[in-house]
């Protein structure tokens, strides 16, 4: 009755884990003052692969776009959430961050961000990483 891709959504599953993590990463943003321009914006290769991903872009009070990867583990072990972003992760969001960009009249200030959420603990890391 449901499906595939019902089963592949719920709650214990891994996109039904990374759900929760950005809507916990989200209200945790917007406490502080973040405003949500867009959710999972995706830059696709082809009819079912993606080039590149954004979970969460925000804008600060000052104006400023932060582009947020948000990444969820059970615990610290092998170095937690933030440590499993590795090159090849930040090159992509970095390729969906340039597409999202050439679609606005003029570029305002912008940074990478990572909430890292590692069981119960939230980590919010500002300017995580850059484009260079």
């Amino acid at each position: 009755m449901f499906g595939k891709a019902a089963a592949r959504s719920g709650p214990g599953t891994p996109k039904g884990v990374g759900d929760a993590a950005e809507a916990l990463a989200l209200r945790h943003l917007r406490a502080h003052g973040l405003d949500l321009v867009t959710r999972n914006y995706r830059v696709a290769r082809g009819p079912h692969a993606h080039a590149g991903e954004v979970d969460l872009v925000m804008r600060e009070p000052d104006g400023t776009l932060v582009f947020v990867e948000v990444r969820a583990r059970r615990d610290d072990a092998h170095g937690g959430a933030a440590a499993s972003i590795g090159a090849a992760k930040r090159e992509r969001v970095i390729y969906a961050a340039r597409h999202y960009l050439r679609r606005l009249g003029s570029v305002p200030p912008c940074r990478f961000d990572v909430v890292a959420i590692d069981g119960s603990r939230l980590s919010w890391l500002r300017a995580a990483f850059d484009a260079s």
